[in-house]
């Protein structure tokens, strides 16, 4: 195949397949992985148990045990091969056109922005749920799934027409279609939760945290001008009490300086 490419002078190019940020991310993640896959071959499972309540988002251990590295180290673990397989695949589906739109530096501060947000609303979530610590705060969370959430909602606003196959069906929706189909399916998943060893808030928090992260600009906008709006207003009732205290007062004497 190489040699038959050559002939035709075809080349093709690994960098424009997939972008800095997207192959960091997936080289990272594919080595912790590796990493998880030889201790759990050959070392006993306490091992294993112990790298997913250190360094997975286990949120009794934030709150109680001040394990601040957990909602970030929690995003480059994975508990197998599909798991991690499949957030990837998604992660460069929609993020390499994000990360040529935007650049690898902003891109790589929205993945880990949201990725770390969606982390906290899970510990934020499950300590309200779970206050005492003793059901779903003691139980760990691993995988990359809030940040590539966070980062189909940027696809889909970014993109919005652009058409995506609805896999397995022989259909294509709009990007922000298939946005608001996840969206949904990650609402009702969450209120539906049982034994399906998903974290919905987790994905739910990186679609939140993409969101607001996106349109801070807009918020911040928007507070900015209701904030000047309420100082002249403030300044025109001012100014009609000091019109209002002075009316009856004479005009003051005028300038006789004449130029």
């Amino acid at each position: 195949m190489g040699s038959y490419a050559r002939s035709l002078g075809i080349k093709f190019h690994w960098k424009g397949f997939v972008t800095p940020a997207i192959q960091a991310i997936v080289l990272l993640c594919a080595g912790v992985f590796l990493a998880q896959t030889l201790v759990r071959w050959f070392l006993p499972i306490e091992y294993t148990i112990f790298i997913n309540y250190e360094l997975g988002l286990v949120p009794r251990a934030v709150t109680h045990g001040l394990r601040l590295w957990q909602p970030l180290t929690y995003l480059f673990l994975h508990g197998g091969f599909w798991h991690l397989a499949v957030n990837m695949f998604f992660l460069w589906m929609f993020g390499v056109d994000l990360e040529r739109a935007w650049g690898t530096r902003r891109f790589w501060n929205y993945f880990l922005v949201t990725g770390i947000g969606a982390g906290l609303v899970n510990v934020l979530v499950k300590t309200l749920l779970d206050p005492h610590g003793m059901g779903t705060s003691l139980v760990p969370t691993i995988g990359a799934s809030g940040a590539v959430y966070a980062v189909l909602v940027a696809a889909a606003i970014t993109f919005p027409d652009r058409q995506i196959w609805l896999l397995p069906f022989p259909v294509t929706v709009p990007m922000r279609i298939l946005a608001i189909i996840a969206v949904a399916l990650e609402f009702f998943g969450t209120l539906g939760a049982g034994g399906d060893n998903v974290s919905h808030v987790t994905h739910l928090g990186g679609i939140l945290v993409g969101y607001i992260y996106l349109r801070r600009g807009s918020y911040m906008f928007r507070a900015r001008n209701g904030f000047l709006d309420w100082k002249r207003k403030r300044a025109r009732r001012k100014f009609e009490v000091y019109a209002r205290d002075h009316r009856d007062e004479p005009p003051t004497r005028p300038d006789n300086w004449v130029n």
